[in-house]
């Protein structure tokens, strides 16, 4: 092929391209215009509504802000009304107030004036009355210096006959006027209230102290409750006489209540009515017999016990009496806390602390075992327990720092020794823990205690037991040495000492029981 053929075939090629660039070219641009003119056509109407939906949406809002204009305007004035209204009120207030001040001001001020009169009106008859009593003075002084011109006699000498001559006739008509004096004062009594409040105190000191101080005897059938009461109720008496404490026989079944502050005296009357009632045999005589072994019984089970606890506690050489009082602590309590075990838990304490410190290990359990050996003494003592129980550490030939740890474990002697403060520690332990002690418990029966201390301090009392918490003093006299109306004054002369010593809630009744009994012997 030649190359002017090539040439045209080549050039025609490139004017086809060319025209159908151009071609191309001038649709696209056709069709762009198009769309540009579609395009703005509907951005114009998109803005029409834009702008109607926008004018729309203006005055919407507009009448929604006039609406709550109008409502919060209308809010603001209501509550400005209120508050005049409020205003208007105090303001009639402050001068009901102002007019009320000023009356009371006038009313003072009237007050004023005529305390002030009434003043010099009292100072004038107190200077009148002081006049005459100079002269009243000036006259009995010459009554009296007359009187004793006549008599011979002083006024102190007049006056001390005269006290003798009625202490004498008060002596004989006091026994046959207390008992209808009170009689009457109990009919006249018109305070029901205080009646009321006292009984409820009672009653909740009751409640407050039947965990530790009853005991529940266990009886087979209801039929044995008559044989305990006896004929007119002499067995039951003749056992609360023996033995110190108040037997509760009631509709509860199978059960006889022994009630009582002194855990000594509830199991002695709990063993003993077991002891009856397996006899069969009750009567007085047969109850004091039985009562009086029991007792002995109960002394060696003592000694038992505080053998027992020193041979537990590996403490050895102990004298046998204070052997007794460590049995004795059985039956103790301190603030609701058993003394015994309280006792045991401070010596082992005690070993505990000396064992850490390098100390003596036996001793400070010995010191901490026989530290309140002074609660169990069976005598009074006016010592506190903790001097007391060093006397009798002293006695009994214990070790001088034991005497010197059991004095001191309350600050009541200077500690010596390294061992002293020890056991204050481990009974401060004891004690403090939560749970460990009631001090109410206590202080209840320290009362009773006192109660019976102060009957038995009187000439011819042989024994006193308080009973029905504290409610009741039984009181048995010597009979050969007291008199029926002797024993009257008595109960009068114990209630008035425990009125004016002690401090009690309630009333107290007091019994004094004079017994006699003739005993012969056929040989």
């Amino acid at each position: 092929m030649s190359n002017s053929l090539i040439f045209i075939l080549v050039l025609s090629d490139i004017i086809a391209i060319g025209v159908g660039i151009f071609a191309g070219k001038y649709i696209f641009q056709r069709s762009f215009d198009q769309k540009e003119k579609e395009a703005q056509e509907r951005a114009a109407e998109i803005l029409r509504n834009a702008e109607s939906a926008a004018e729309n949406i203006k005055k919407d809002r507009i009448l929604e802000a006039k609406e709550k204009y109008l409502r919060l305007k209308g809010e603001f004035e209501e509550d400005a009304n209120k508050k005049r209204v409020i205003l208007q009120t105090n303001e009639q207030k402050l001068k009901q107030r102002e007019q009320s001040l000023n009356q009371t001001i006038e009313a003072n001020k009237r007050r004023e004036n005529e305390l002030e009169t009434l003043k010099t009106n009292l100072n004038q008859q107190l200077e009148t009355a002081t006049k005459r009593r100079e002269e009243a003075e000036k006259s009995l002084h010459q009554q009296v210096a007359q009187l004793e011109k006549i008599a011979n006699l002083t006024a102190d000498q007049a006056r001390e006959q005269l006290i003798d001559a009625l202490k004498a006739e008060a002596d004989t008509r006091a026994g046959s006027y207390v008992k209808s004096a009170m009689e009457e004062a109990r009919l006249t009594a018109t305070k029901e209230a205080k009646k009321i409040v006292i009984e409820t105190i009672q009653r909740t000191a009751a409640e407050h102290a039947i965990e530790n101080c009853v005991s529940v005897f266990n009886i087979e059938n209801d039929d044995i409750k008559g044989k305990i009461i006896g004929r007119e109720g002499r067995n039951i008496r003749a056992l609360e006489a023996a033995t110190g404490v108040e037997i509760i026989v009631d509709d509860t079944p199978e059960a006889i209540v022994i009630s009582g502050f002194d855990p000594v005296r509830r199991e002695i009357a709990r063993l003993s009515l077991h002891r009856l009632v397996q006899d069969g045999r009750i009567h007085p005589a047969r109850i004091e017999e039985v009562v009086a072994k029991t007792r002995k019984n109960i002394d060696d089970e003592i000694v038992e016990i505080g053998e027992r606890t020193v041979i537990d506690m590996g403490i050895h050489g102990l004298h046998p009496e204070l052997v007794k009082m460590i049995g004795r602590m059985r039956f103790r309590s301190s603030y609701g806390q058993n003394l015994l075990q309280h006792s045991r838990e401070v010596a082992k304490l005690c070993a505990t602390m000396a064992s850490e410190l390098g100390l003596n290990t036996k001793l400070a359990k010995r010191a901490g075992l026989l530290h309140d050996i002074g609660k169990v003494w069976p005598e009074e003592s006016d010592l506190p327990h903790a001097i007391l129980g060093m006397e009798l550490a002293k006695k009994y030939k214990e070790n001088p720092e034991v005497c010197n740890a059991i004095g001191a474990h309350h600050d009541e002697i200077e500690m010596t020794s390294i061992l002293s403060p020890i056991i204050q520690v481990c009974d401060a332990i004891s004690g403090s823990r939560p749970g460990a002690r009631r001090e109410m418990m206590e202080s209840y029966i320290q009362r009773l205690r006192d109660l019976e201390n102060m009957a038995l301090s009187f000439d011819g009392v042989e024994k006193c037991y308080a009973i029905q918490a504290g409610r009741e003093l039984r009181v048995i006299i010597d009979a050969d040495n007291v008199s029926d109306e002797k024993a009257g004054m008595l109960s009068f002369d114990i209630s008035q000492k425990i009125e004016k010593e002690m401090q009690y809630p309630g009333q107290i009744k007091i019994t004094v029981i004079r017994e006699m009994r003739s005993v012969a012997y056929a040989r």
